[in-house]
């Protein structure tokens, strides 16, 4: 096949920047600005202010907050995103129980990714969990992946779901990550979480994520433990695999 149908055939298959063809020694003045345009949307997407209480009503949950004060001491200082704030520890120790789950709904590094997909995921997966003791859906302003293994102990569940705003990529600034962590505690490591990723319209839909995520749940709560562990018990689930960093 000719090199230029071989690239518009690879191009048709995918979104990633590729088969960008040349003008002269150089990229096109078209590819130029999409990729200007692409940059843009996923600086926006990690700027995108997050309605916290808005997610909250919708969920009926409880907003809390990170120990980061604000965006630009979240992008600074990660640490800080993985723990809550002094109030926000008091406003879970309040509700503290024995639940077998809670949902954290986190902006991450794309609020928008969690505005556009974590709403429609949980509604798919909330009725098949039934006869599970959930905690109430917990959003969390500046938050990053770690801080569910704090909530999680904090209210007494099993297992912590943490839903999260994905780094934004040139062709996905709207990805939502999904990580799943038996007993969470502070201290836990990636290699002992799950993690789905690329939730968004042109990656994995929110409905079989949802069907991805319910198979880890299970398999979790029959073993009693997630991440690297877990091995074969996901074999089922090609795209799931220890958490990476966020």
């Amino acid at each position: 096949m000719p090199s230029d149908k071989l690239g518009l055939t690879v191009k048709s298959m995918t979104s990633a920047r590729v088969a960008l063809g040349r003008t002269g020694d150089t990229v096109s003045v078209r590819e130029v600005l999409d990729f200007q345009l692409a940059h843009a949307r996923a600086r926006d997407a990690v700027h995108f202010p997050f309605d916290s209480a808005g997610m909250r009503a919708e969920l009926d949950g409880i907003a809390v907050q990170s120990a980061a004060r604000d965006r630009a001491e979240y992008l600074r200082r990660p640490d800080l995103g993985r723990r809550l704030s002094d109030n926000s520890k008091e406003a879970l120790d309040r509700i503290r129980g024995k639940f077998d789950v809670v949902f954290v709904v986190a902006d991450g590094l794309s609020p928008v990714a969690i505005h556009r997909n974590a709403a429609g995921l949980l509604r798919r997966l909330v009725p098949k969990l039934d006869g599970w003791r959930m905690a109430p859906t917990v959003v969390v302003a500046q938050g990053r992946v770690a801080i569910g293994d704090e909530i999680g102990d904090l209210v007494g569940a099993s297992v912590a779901v943490v839903l999260i705003g994905e780094r934004p990529g040139l062709a996905s600034p709207d990805s939502m990550g999904i990580y799943v962590t038996w007993n969470p505690t502070l201290g836990r490591t990636d290699a002992e979480r799950n993690c789905i990723s690329n939730v968004r319209p042109e990656g994995l839909s929110v409905g079989t994520a949802a069907e991805l995520l319910f198979l880890v749940l299970c398999k979790a709560r029959q073993n009693g433990l997630t991440g690297v562990a877990l091995g074969t018990a996901t074999s089922q689930a090609p795209t799931l695999g220890p958490a990476t960093l966020n």
